[in-house]
């Protein structure tokens, strides 16, 4: 039994150092790797909070052309903006599309700097007026002017008492708030 008490004590001699060794290694090791994703997460935020100087401003300038946009489609602005003069209704209704279309088609690109809910909100007010134009038109009678259609059109604006694009620059509006 004291072979067996002696063996043991120089067992223990043998490990303990090693097992200080190991455990110092292991405190080491651990301190190091937290260190290097200490110093990751540093280099990341840097790099991401440059980024951001950049895209910041960016952004802040697609949800003002989108605004722009908007109220660019309003049917009072955009009545105002294209004259109806000289042309008959079919003629204007064209025109009023086309000029929708480009406005739209020129700014499309600013769907990447914003959430997909703000442009659902752009795209569905763009579709809103195009059917008010469209339906104030087929609802006009044969040969009618374009200065007729026009008049119909803010007729039903105010009769509705509804913009068709005011939910949407609204959304817009409170999602650059959220954001920034």
């Amino acid at each position: 039994m004291a072979d067996f008490f002696a063996l043991l004590i120089e067992l223990i001699k043998l490990a303990l150092p090693a097992l200080v060794l190991v455990g110092g290694l292991y405190y080491l090791l651990q301190k190091h790797y937290e260190r290097e994703e200490r110093l990751r997460a540093e280099h990341v935020q840097q790099k991401n909070s440059k980024e951001s100087e950049v895209v910041t401003p960016i952004r802040l300038q697609a949800y003002e052309r989108v605004v722009l946009l908007l109220e660019r489609i309003t049917p009072s602005n955009l009545l105002l903006r294209v004259s109806p003069a000289g042309q008959t209704a079919a003629e204007y209704h064209r025109l009023l599309l086309s000029e929708i279309r480009n406005e739209f088609n020129h700014n499309m690109s600013q769907q990447v700097y914003m959430s997909e809910q703000a442009w659902q909100q752009v795209n569905h007010a763009r579709e809103d007026v195009v059917k008010l134009i469209n339906k104030t038109y087929q609802e006009l009678p044969e040969g009618a002017r374009g200065t007729d259609l026009a008049k119909r059109v803010l007729e039903t604006v105010l009769v509705n008492e509804q913009d068709p694009t005011a939910q949407a620059i609204n959304f817009v509006k409170q999602e650059v708030r959220q954001t920034f």
